[in-house]
């Protein structure tokens, strides 16, 4: 499931959130520190089964950061993973956002 909101209005940047939700096969409490590191892979045999360079999250987190947006993962094994992007936004004068 995906949620996109508009967020707090600190005039003229407003915040907007996406928030990105599954209920796959989930990240551990002890993979989850690591998860953005480059060609970091969670458990081994998972990620033979399916497949992965390991940089997807990395570079996401960069975009996301050259943008000055911030990105989280909360997950539960077995469970499923959320994942929260944030972007400040700009109103240009005059201009709808």
């Amino acid at each position: 499931m995906i949620t996109v909101m508009l967020l707090s209005q600190m005039s003229p940047i407003f915040m907007l959130e996406i928030d990105i939700k599954d209920t796959g096969v989930g990240i551990s409490d002890e993979d989850l520190p690591y998860i953005f590191e480059r060609f970091y892979h969670v458990e081994k045999s998972r990620s033979r089964k399916y497949g992965g360079s390991g940089l997807g999250l990395s570079i996401m987190k960069k975009l996301v950061e050259l943008q000055n947006g911030t990105i989280a993962i909360k997950s539960k094994v077995n469970v499923g993973t959320t994942v929260v992007v944030a972007f400040p936004l700009s109103k240009k004068e005059g201009g709808t956002l």
